[in-house]
């Protein structure tokens, strides 16, 4: 759906991602896996074509089809969902990049599967991630993944497949004369507000909104992170606090298509930092078994703020990567539940070893979902003083964050005339 010259500038963008992800340097003869989806395809073989230009090993992996995925829930024994293919840790041991390309045929196809079954397929991987992580840590592994627009997203979205494919192209910058120079702008300009943020290291922080009232710990050792060319589109700035310290109520204003089923109506209720109530208007059952999955995925795993003058974004467009850097009137803030980011500890990731995430309250889990709320809001920080400060209200950061001009703003809309709008 994407225009040649649009697909020859998100190959590049890609590249550029998949660097920036990278703590070292890639070299001649590393190897990078392409997983796709087949719509992807056409996207695929260009990257192919840049990534032997540079010396480097792809490897194509072909995702499964939709109709390959519900006879696996649907049929597939314990034995068969837990299945990791021979030599697939070995891979893992060698890899050196990813590159996940996905352009979904559809989104509801698992919704009459046993959550049970489709949670467990996801836990299957569990132990090849953890493997990335470790070589990620090293600096030795890079990731990056895009969303190629589809007859079924913009369906999804209500939206025609051109609206879809052009609010695509817009949200990853492809409509900008030099692509690659305009994200290395937005790099430049997310790195100066997270350096603010880092500085002002406050102790916590309270969100307040018409059906938000939550309160998260920072925790020691933080840092914050964003545009770091792991996902593309990405506005996002986010750190992954102390999930012991969650208190209060988040709601999810947004829909959720996840593993092949839609979740809408989220209520998220925190105490002591652990989940004790979790509702949805649809997708109760889903919810509830993903959030079974283990320990970890009822607790927050990440928390993070999009500034509507960065994000193109103004429309809910059915996937989670374009839906959680939505900048609309008001931005958004987020949550995950499930697992944390390692490279938002502030020191050597290699020394975040097991023990140390615990001591730091750094969640781990198998799962990682997003939850937004696109509502007016207003957040404060709470600094080591016990002073507070407003650092972000109707979808922007305060003056003192966002530093000089230069940056396409929009018509400022209506400020909340409180904290709970």
């Amino acid at each position: 759906m994407l225009k040649e010259h649009e697909l020859e500038g998100l190959s590049r963008v890609l590249w550029w991602g998949l660097c920036t992800a990278r703590r070292e340097p890639f070299r001649r003869g590393d190897i990078v896996a392409l997983r796709c989806q087949e719509g992807a395809l056409p996207l695929a073989e260009r990257l192919y074509a840049e990534l032997l230009r540079r010396g480097l090993h792809p490897v194509l992996r072909l995702a499964p089809t939709p109709a390959m995925e519900r006879t696996l829930c649907e049929q597939g024994s314990p034995r068969q969902l837990d299945f990791i293919a021979p030599g697939e840790t070995v891979f893992a041991r060698r890899l050196n990049g990813t590159v996940s390309l996905l352009a979904p045929r559809a989104l509801t196809h698992l919704e009459q599967a046993d959550p049970a079954a489709v949670t467990r397929m996801l836990a299957a991987t569990r132990g090849i991630r953890g493997i990335l992580e470790r070589r990620e840590a090293l600096g030795r592994y890079g990731w990056t993944l895009c969303v190629l627009p589809t007859a079924a997203l913009a369906r999804q979205a209500g939206m025609s497949p051109a609206a879809y494919a052009r609010a695509a192209a817009r949200a990853c910058l492809l409509d900008r004369p030099d692509p690659v120079a305009a994200w290395r702008e937005v790099h430049r300009r997310v790195a100066a507000i997270r350096a603010r943020l880092d500085a002002l290291a406050p102790r916590e922080f309270v969100i307040a909104s018409a059906s938000c009232e939550l309160k998260i710990r920072t925790g020691d050792r933080r840092r914050w992170i964003g545009v770091s060319g792991r996902n593309l589109p990405s506005f996002e700035i986010f750190l992954s606090p102390d999930w012991r310290g969650t208190e209060g109520v988040f709601t999810a204003d947004q829909p959720c298509f996840r593993q092949g089923n839609l979740v809408h109506g989220v209520s998220l209720e925190f105490r002591d930092g652990r989940l004790v109530r979790a509702r949805a208007r649809e997708g109760q059952a889903f919810l509830r078994a993903q959030l079974a999955l283990d320990p970890g995925a009822s607790r927050v795993g990440e928390f993070s703020l999009t500034d509507r003058r960065l994000s193109p974004i103004d429309r809910f467009m059915a996937q989670t990567l374009f839906d959680e850097n939505f900048g609309g009137p008001y931005g958004n803030c987020h949550i995950a539940l499930g697992s944390a980011y390692a490279n938002t500890y502030a020191g050597d990731p290699r020394r975040l070893n097991a023990a140390a995430r615990r001591r730091l309250g750094f969640n781990d889990s198998a799962l990682h979902w997003d939850f937004v709320n696109t509502e007016p809001k207003r957040v404060t920080a709470i600094l080591r003083d016990g002073s507070r400060m407003t650092i972000y209200e109707n979808g922007e950061f305060c003056a003192a964050l966002w530093g000089e001009s230069g940056v396409r703003r929009q018509p400022r809309p209506p400020r909340v005339g409180s904290p709970n709008g």
